[in-house]
């Protein structure tokens, strides 16, 4: 059967939506569809010149909408082929026969004779009706082309449509994200501005309190003196007489008076401004504290049993390690360390930023770090990044490194209780952090790791050294954290 589309079928599918005739002038709108230029001028258009497509109901520019070019030609052909004033004649107008052949080389309609004794004797011809067959497949070949062609940038267009809402609406929510990460970011500088502004109001206030009342006692005492001024003043004016007879009542009083207070005298020094901090050290100060505020929110991380060397005792919450308990006989699964005093946490990454927080306390050696899923549990533990492990630790109670090739020894002024340990996924980055001030972090080492597959929190208590180093090492919970 013949599924080629007929002239009729093709005029069928090239009438516009609205009027229902065959388009006049086409115009393309954003979604797609097209229309006649009239009927699109006939559209009603909002204040924003957008009107709503018939068809699809999506809201589109309505004031320049382009020519669809290639409807357009189709329609001009469609139009040559049906126009009946401009059918050729049916007789050859040399030998007044019906026009029964096609001269190939030429490319006219010839007749009988034209091919046999005329000008196109040499030339190939063939029979007209083969010719309109075939003419007629390259037409409907043309129109499929054509209909493939319209569909796939109707496609284009409504993807680009769909592609704009989306990113209209991801640039609505990241605006929304930026305000309100910028909203607490402001809050926390409000919040670090009040307190030094406190600090300083606070100082001065009792400063200049101080201040007031040393000054409220030496006028007290000026007035005394200005007082017994007149006194003696006013004695030395009267007679011999009655001066002789009040000196006695007047005279030793005042100078006991005198003497009292030359005891008691206090030189005044004078007092500085110190509300504990110096305007260059504020920025730094600031920053070490906002640097806890931008850390995610502490993991709340408990130790995994099946991960956990046979000598480790691990508390009833899985917070909390230590080494010494009695060999215990447990399944040798592979998750289990069967070397090394180590216990993994129960949570691994695989993705996004992670904090967590370690005390180690008084302990005299520890290691603690990260590990990948894969590396080895069943031999002596592999320090070092390139088999897959991310170590710092402490020994001998004040020797502090990091496991890496040669090892970097990390010098801080004081012990380590307490270990922030802060990881990047994406970028390949762990960072410790002496986290002992509830106030600041102060950097301790950062890897720089390429990382793959799931990496998990390990802790490493060590042997117990015959009972010396049997402290033991918790998991921080969010709530003691922030404690």
């Amino acid at each position: 059967m013949d599924r080629r589309p007929s002239v009729a079928s093709l005029e069928e599918q090239l009438r516009c939506p609205v009027c229902l005739e065959v388009f006049t002038e086409p115009l393309m709108l954003e979604c797609g569809h097209s229309y006649c230029r009239t009927c699109v001028r006939s559209l009603d258009l909002d204040p924003l010149g957008q009107l709503q497509c018939p068809v699809c109901r999506c809201s589109v520019d309505g004031l320049s909408p382009p020519l669809n070019h290639s409807l357009a030609r189709l329609v001009e052909s469609l139009r040559e082929v049906n126009r009946p004033g401009d059918a050729p004649s049916e007789s050859c107008a040399q030998h007044n026969n019906p026009l029964s052949l096609y001269c190939e080389e030429d490319q006219v309609v010839i007749c009988g004779l034209c091919g046999s004794i005329g000008d196109h004797r040499a030339h190939k011809v063939t029979p007209i009706s083969s010719v309109h067959s075939r003419m007629k497949e390259d037409i409907s070949s043309l129109m499929t082309e054509f209909q493939s062609q319209r569909r796939k940038l109707e496609e284009q267009i409504c993807k680009m449509a769909y592609n704009k809402s989306r990113i209209t609406n991801e640039s609505d929510v990241l605006k929304w994200v930026v305000r309100k990460e910028f909203g607490e970011m402001r809050r926390c500088l409000e919040l670090e501005e009040a307190a030094f502004m406190q600090r300083v109001e606070s100082t001065a206030s009792a400063l200049i309190g101080s201040i007031q009342s040393q000054a409220d006692h030496m006028g007290t005492l000026l007035a005394r003196f200005q007082e017994a001024e007149g006194t003696l003043d006013a004695l030395s004016n009267e007679s011999h007489l009655t001066f002789i007879t009040k000196y006695g009542s007047i005279a030793p009083r005042f100078k006991e008076g005198q003497q009292r207070q030359q005891r008691e005298e206090r030189i005044y020094s004078s007092i500085n401004f110190d509300p504990g901090f110096k305007h260059n050290d504020i920025k730094m100060a600031v920053w070490k504290r906002l640097q806890r505020r931008v850390l995610p929110a502490p993991a709340p991380l408990k130790l995994d049993p099946l991960t956990a060397h046979p000598m480790l005792h691990l508390s009833a919450d899985l917070t909390a390690v230590e080494c010494g308990a009695p060999l215990c006989r447990l399944p040798n699964n592979p998750e289990r360390f069967s070397y090394s005093y180590c216990v993994l946490a129960g949570r691994g990454f695989s993705s996004g930023k992670h904090y967590w927080e370690v005390r180690v306390g008084a302990k005299p050696k520890w290691r603690l770090g990260l590990i990948k899923d894969k590396a080895g549990r069943k031999a002596k533990l592999p320090k070092s990044p390139e088999a897959g492990v991310w170590l710092i630790g402490c020994r001998e109670g004040r020797v502090y490194e990091a496991f890496t090739a040669p090892r970097v020894t990390l010098p801080l002024a004081s012990p380590l209780e307490t270990v922030g340990l802060f990881l990047d996924y994406e970028r390949g980055e762990l960072t410790f952090f002496d986290a002992g001030s509830p106030d600041e972090l102060r950097l301790l080492y950062s890897f720089q790791a390429e990382l793959q597959g799931k990496v998990y929190p390990l802790v490493d208590v060590c042997w117990h050294e015959r009972g010396t180093n049997k402290h033991p090492i918790t998991l921080l919970q969010p709530h003691t954290q922030q404690a």
